[in-house]
């Protein structure tokens, strides 16, 4: 092997040096893997990195334009490792792309490799991951699985060889990047892999290259020459009206005009937009549109194509692709996602909208592409502008190569935004690191993974960050001041002074629970703090509003903006209730409310799924923070608060959501007929359930589920019905679990006054209990049993002793 060479400035590349040179066939550089690539040679860019990769040992960063050919060179570097008998990982940009893979790299299985697919989607399979060749993850799913690391079931990824990061540009993202950047720095402390990093075209690889340790000779920076169609780009500018949603066409007009001509020509369109329902209603106007203008377009002559477009699941894509106008987004279902791609590299759709995730997934070039849109509506931050690289991704679709002599890319957007997207697309946009943003989040994760044990530590894993080589380069950007070490000090003080952290006579640094939760949940540090307080309330005081309020309020619902046509719904939902909260974080407590009950109001809809399954993330957290600081019975009304609104039903019929198979239509049905929970079901035998509208085979599932739910039993022993005064007398009460063993809590109160409580995994547990004759008339003694992680309700059985 080669000296590695220091990390430095990227090798200059020279246009039109590989056209002189026989570009390599795939065969000569990979002889056992030639049949894993769908063409016979390598093009000029992947001929010019392959010695960087085939003969060099260094980790390699490659910045070249979109459609260059790099997925190619993220193979190369499989095929490396493969060869050398080791496992490669490869990061893809978005879990669409996971799925992509797994079907495109069935070629590698062909030659006996073992490619599998890790997401949160999918139920893991150590077995299968451990023996893998080729792992496929999301950055998230890879940050989840080296937090464990150290379990059994995720021990594989340590002993992964070489990681491929697709999209490395994403460690610009504000909400994605600090993820893939601190994963790829535990990667390198726990395994030490090769790394292939792999980008659109940015202007500052060199600081990736020195963040990655990879030299001169490894780095390299390929300009638009190495395109394989020049692409002219540029902005077209539209005069905003009073209405956001006349705007909308406005653009809409625009952008049909600049992709009209294009059509004429036999050429094809492709127009990205902000959400999916947006997909949709500009595909049903531009179809009115073109047919006004007389555009010559469609299919709809064409028997076999008709056929074909019968099969579409969606219903308004089949009537709009004979027209040849169609929609992509990622709520079709995979078969009508792949039939539009294929009909539209077939030539057969004309005109495309698409939100902005088609640009990073499928290879979908158009001769014009125009981004209509340049804002959208996130239900968790509000409007917002779309990223620079989305839209320096999406640009980079126009021009088919094979096809088209030049691609044609524009911008729509107002006038007063015209000239930053101007520079956008004359200096492109330099990759900064997201990580100072969330420093204490993922400081805070690596104390309690226990990668960090001192301030040594902290400060070595510091200079493995992307954040530190950028600031280093950069620090006036970063406002550094020449010492970064300094800020990590001060955030591992505030750690510690905000008991995420603690600190030993030796100066070593160890999670508290505290911490430990807050990043086994991935929660922002406030929040995770608010949670703790709210553990530390008494537990009588506890409602199922105080936990809607806690969530609602969390600093990860704080963007949420409320719109004027949304507050008239909140209010009547809510009423009173809320009144200090935002608008924003009181909509959020309005969504939480209504899903309870199943009855969202219109107005909200729109954002109520994102909303709610963050929010089921947070309620998930909130009861492992009331089991570990507050018990069992705080953690059973969290988990009951949890299952309500996932499933919409009453309060009464919620421990019906533990069967499984059951959500808010069964619940409903057993509710009606009179089975409020597990137990009644039990009794009441299938009969009864089919009665109640269950078909026999559910029937039988549900019965059979129901039975591997707790069933309490409470004996009393010997205990007394009456007792004098001034007398005691011991006695002991034992409860009996006839079902499938659980954790619970068990508690034991007279006359409302704890006396006992016992955390237990409940077989079968006895409780001392003294009975003591005092001024009372009577005692009532109440054994109360709660489960933490299921939305039971309590089991609570009462003995009373008249005291004489």
């Amino acid at each position: 092997m080669e000296t590695p060479l220091p990390a430095g400035t990227p090798q200059t590349v020279v246009p039109g040096r590989a056209d002189s040179e026989t570009a390599v066939p795939v065969s000569d550089a990979f002889p056992d893997f030639a049949d894993a690539f769908p063409f016979e040679r390598f093009n000029r860019m992947q001929s010019e990195v392959l010695p960087a990769l085939t003969d060099r040992a260094e980790n390699v960063v490659v910045s070249a334009p979109t459609a260059s050919g790099k997925t190619a060179v993220a193979e190369m570097a499989l095929c490396r490792t493969l060869a050398e008998g080791g496992t490669a990982l490869f990061l893809a940009p978005l879990r669409a792309l996971t799925n992509e893979k797994e079907s495109e790299w069935e070629r590698f299985e062909d030659l006996g490799y073992s490619v599998y697919v890790v997401t949160g989607e999918r139920d893991l399979n150590p077995r299968r991951a451990e023996r893998a060749d080729v792992l496929v993850m999301t950055p998230e799913k890879a940050d989840s699985a080296t937090r464990k690391h150290d379990s059994r079931r995720y021990a594989f990824v340590t002993d992964v060889d070489c990681v491929v990061i697709d999209e490395v540009h994403l460690l610009d993202s504000e909400k994605r990047g600090s993820v893939l950047e601190v994963t790829v720095s535990r990667f390198r402390r726990l395994c030490d892999p090769r790394v292939v990093a792999l980008s659109a075209t940015m202007p500052n690889i060199d600081d990736v290259a020195d963040w990655l340790d990879a030299p001169e000779a490894t780095t390299f920076e390929f300009d638009d020459s190495y395109r394989p169609v020049p692409l002219e780009a540029d902005v077209k500018t539209y005069t905003h009206g009073e209405n956001a949603f006349a705007d909308k066409y406005r653009r809409l007009y625009r952008a049909l005009d600049l992709a009209e001509p294009h059509i004429r020509e036999e050429g094809q369109a492709l127009v990205f937009v902000s959400s999916r329902q947006d997909t949709v209603q500009a595909a049903k106007k531009a179809r009115d549109e073109i047919a006004e203008r007389d555009v010559p377009m469609g299919a709809r002559g064409d028997y076999d194509f008709h056929n074909d477009a019968s099969d579409l699941n969606n219903t308004t894509l089949r009537q709009s692709v004979l027209d040849g106008v169609g929609f992509h987004h990622a709520g079709l279902s995979r078969e009508d996602k792949n039939r539009v791609e294929k009909w539209f590299k077939e030539g057969k759709l004309q005109l495309l909208f698409s939100t902005s995730t088609l640009a990073w997934g499928v290879n979908l070039p158009a001769r014009c592409v125009v981004i209509r849109d340049t804002k959208l509506h996130d239900p968790l931050e509000g409007e917002v502008d779309m990223s620079p690289l989305d839209v320096l991704q999406m640009l980079g679709r126009a021009g088919r190569p094979g096809y088209d002599d030049r691609g044609y890319a524009w911008v729509v957007c107002g006038h007063r935004e015209a000239d930053k997207y101007r520079r956008l697309l004359r200096d492109g946009k330099e990759i900064e690191s997201r990580l100072a943003e969330e420093l204490d989040v993922h400081l805070n994760a690596e104390i309690a993974l226990g990668t960090i044990r001192d301030l040594d530590d902290v400060l070595t894993w510091l200079e493995t960050t992307f954040y530190y080589a950028r600031a280093s380069s950069s620090p006036g950007e970063y406002d550094a001041g020449g010492d970064l070490r300094e800020r990590a000090s001060d955030v591992l003080d505030d750690l510690v002074e905000d008991g995420f952290v603690a600190t030993g006579d030796d100066l070593g640094v160890e999670p508290t629970p505290l911490g430990r939760l807050a990043s086994k949940f991935y929660l922002r540090l406030e929040t995770a703090r608010g949670f703790a307080d709210l553990a530390e309330q008494d537990a009588d005081d506890l409602d199922a509003d105080a936990i809607l309020k806690a969530v609602a309020d969390a600093t990860e619902f704080h963007s949420v903006s409320a719109r004027s046509d949304e507050r008239d719904a909140v209010q009547a939902v809510l009423g009173s209730r809320g009144d200090h909260l935002d608008p924003g974080p009181r909509k959020v407590l309005a969504i939480l409310r209504s899903s309870m009950t199943g009855t969202t109001p219109s107005e909200l809809q729109s954002d109520a799924w994102v909303i709610r399954q963050n929010a089921l993330r947070m309620l998930a957290a909130l009861r492992a923070f009331l089991d570990r600081f507050a018990g069992p019975r705080a953690a059973n009304l969290a988990s009951r608060v949890e299952a309500r609104v996932e499933n919409g039903v009453s309060d009464d019929a919620v421990g019906l959501t533990a069967i499984d198979g059951v959500g808010s239509g069964r619940a409903s049905k057993l509710a009606t007929a009179g089975l409020t929970s597990p137990a009644d079901v039990r009794e009441a035998g299938r009969d009864a359930l089919v009665r109640a509208g269950i078909s026999d085979g559910v029937a039988d599932q549900l019965l059979e589920s129901a039975r591997d739910l707790p069933a309490i039993e409470v004996e009393w022993g010997t205990f007394p019905t009456t007792i004098a005064s001034g007398e005691n007398e011991m006695c002991e009460v034992t409860v009996r679990n006839a079902g499938a063993g659980a954790r619970a809590g068990v508690r034991v109160t007279v006359n409302d006054v704890e006396m006992t409580t016992k955390p237990s995994y409940l077989g079968e547990a006895t409780l001392p209990v003294g009975v003591f004759g005092g001024d009372a008339e009577t005692l009532t003694f109440a054994v109360e049993v709660t489960f933490p992680d299921l939305p039971l309700e309590p089991v609570v059985e009462t003995k009373s002793v008249d005291i004489r």
